[in-house]
């Protein structure tokens, strides 16, 4: 197993104790009967309950991404992080920038190809805007699903 991996499921069972505590002390406010007691029980109860749908939606993301990186690879498609980098690791920006163009192109003809917005998420990390390469991945994510197993 990847390192990766390894932190994030110790991650994810620490997040996993963390929402049983408080679900028990949102459980015990409710227990209480007072009015006061059973409204911050209830509040308490909704943190837990956005955790774990939280949890369940990254892992997801992550099943869905890796069986898409595993059929690009498969098809020879894969993108692979070539970007010029200074002696420092980072990637040079106007390379990173052109990058991002040629892949934001390829989405720009083919809206629906759910390999060319995985590349463009690629693109926008290279570039640094993660909030768009992630925004970028579930799009490409719903259209895998949508295409099935055996398409592009």
């Amino acid at each position: 197993m990847r390192r990766s991996l390894l932190g994030a499921l110790a991650l994810t069972a620490l997040l996993l104790l963390y929402v049983v505590a408080v679900a028990g002390r949102g459980l015990a406010l409710l227990g209480t009967g007072e009015p006061v007691g059973v409204a911050l029980g209830l509040a308490v109860l909704v943190l837990p309950l956005m955790g774990l749908w939280i949890v369940v939606r990254e892992w997801w993301l992550a099943i869905v991404v890796q069986r898409m990186a595993d059929r690009l690879a498969a098809q020879g498609l894969l993108p692979v992080d070539d970007l010029p980098r200074s002696p420092g690791g980072r990637i040079d920006r106007a390379a990173a920038d052109e990058a991002f163009v040629e892949a934001r192109s390829a989405v720009d003809q083919a809206q629906d190809d759910w390999a060319a917005w995985y590349r463009l998420a690629f693109a926008y990390d290279a570039a640094g805007d993660r909030r768009r390469a992630r925004s970028a991945l579930r799009t490409a994510a719903r259209l895998y699903r949508q295409d099935g197993p055996g398409t592009s």
